[in-house]
């Protein structure tokens, strides 16, 4: 992609117009170059902590726009950056992720579909991170007119990496992504399947829930099938358990609490004739609160020591804590829904319930005061409905010039606002 350096047009906006109608217009003039990035960055998807070519591209485009303190290998393959306006005011930061998917797309009939056998952007980090280089661009040539500083974040490994405790937006703060300067708030955007082009959700509080991963193993005592009560069956162990733990949803946490147990996988046993010694479970945990997920684990042992004592058996349970719950400062969401609102038209702000999804933006939470905004992309009339994390996802491209142009007010908002 050619660097994102608008010069001509830029030159072409009058002095005299405000600051509302220079994004407006920087914004949407960008539209066919962020069109071009999202579409190279699609076709060269990389896993996580693997967006070895997705962070030089992020540093070439940050460089070529002339943004100050550049660092790249950020928690791996992450790049933070800032852009200092020449008046006083706080620090205000963007977060976009830049990690794809093991999703196969060769079933995905588009021009600009996955070069890489397995792996697509299914979860649009490929807007994302146009998004935010738009945001650069867009705010960079305004400088002069803004106070104080704004901090891009650019993070790899949202989407997780197995058997590696530190990665992502966790590794992002332990490596100084919210330190020198520190921001006051923190925003972003994730674009949303279920909500139409031209509009942007948000929900208060708790938007999405902690997600914890859960891995049991089961040991009995092999033995022939026609001899089973010379072993102890880690098969039928398996099976009352998961019986009884189905229960714990279902008549021991508060209904008023919405939470989602599931056991999606079970393998087990060598040969039909043989009793099995071992069988191992895994499955997901998702609640909107640590209580909660505190109560599951509580039970969850308390059931298997049940079950397999029982039989006669043993277990070992893996509790995998993953990501917190995303408090999303409903502050924040007020004030970037009266800017949603006045520049892309009424009713273009929605409120909406929160989702049994994981987000590891909760991490900057825990930090600073924080909001992920929902960026819709979907548009029946193009074809363009399939969900999050599958091999049909796509986004209607018109959002991103709509992202460009209220990212940047969201923040040219905080910034004015909170300016002294």
């Amino acid at each position: 992609m050619r660097a994102l350096l608008f010069f001509a047009v830029f030159a072409t906006i009058l002095p005299a117009q405000s600051l509302d109608d220079k994004i407006a217009q920087i914004a949407k003039s960008l539209q066919p170059l962020l069109v071009e990035c999202r579409r190279d960055i699609h076709m060269h998807p990389e896993l996580s902590n693997n967006e070895v070519r997705t962070g030089k591209l992020i540093v070439e485009k940050l460089r070529a726009l002339g943004l100050e303190d550049i660092k790249p290998n950020v928690a791996g393959n992450g790049v933070t950056a800032l852009i200092k306006g020449a008046k006083p005011g706080p620090v205000v930061a963007w977060r976009a992720d830049m990690d794809a998917l093991p999703i196969d797309e060769s079933s995905f009939n588009a021009p600009y579909k996955s070069t890489v056998k397995g792996v697509k952007h299914a979860c649009g980090h490929d807007a994302h991170t146009t998004i935010g280089l738009g945001i650069a661009e867009t705010l960079n040539q305004l400088k002069s007119e803004i106070p104080g500083t704004i901090k891009f974040i650019f993070q790899p490994a949202e989407e997780g990496v197995a058997g590696v405790t530190d990665y992502g937006a966790r590794l992002m703060i332990k490596e100084g992504a919210l330190e020198n300067p520190k921001p006051n708030a923190i925003f972003a955007f994730h674009v949303a399947s279920n909500v139409p082009v031209g509009k942007i959700a948000y929900t208060d509080n708790a938007a999405s829930s902690a997600s914890t991963g859960i891995n049991i193993t089961f040991k009995g005592r092999r033995a022939h099938g026609a001899y089973p009560y010379q072993g102890i069956d880690a098969v039928a162990v398996a099976s009352q358990c998961i019986l009884a733990l189905q229960t714990i949803h279902s008549r021991r946490i508060d209904t008023v609490n919405p939470s989602v147990f599931t056991l999606g996988t079970i393998h087990g046993g060598d040969r039909r004739n043989v009793i099995a010694e071992t069988v191992t479970l895994t499955g997901t945990l998702r609640t909107f609160s640590e209580a909660i997920t505190d109560q599951y684990e509580a039970m969850i042992k308390q059931t298997l020591n049940g079950c397999t004592s029982a039989m006669n058996a043993s277990y070992v349970l893996d509790f995998k804590r993953g990501n917190l719950p995303m408090l999303n400062s409903p502050a924040l969401n007020k004030a970037a829904a009266a800017v949603i609102e006045k520049n892309l038209g009424t009713n273009s702000a929605l409120a909406q319930p929160p989702g049994l999804f994981g987000e590891d933006f909760s991490a900057y939470q825990r930090v600073i005061p924080g909001t992920m905004l929902f960026l819709g992309i979907a548009n029946p009339a193009k074809g363009i409905t399939a969900g999050l994390h599958t091999a049909e996802f796509d986004i209607d491209e018109d959002a991103l010039s709509i992202g460009v142009h209220a990212g940047s007010k969201i923040l040219l908002n905080y910034l004015t606002g909170n300016a002294k």
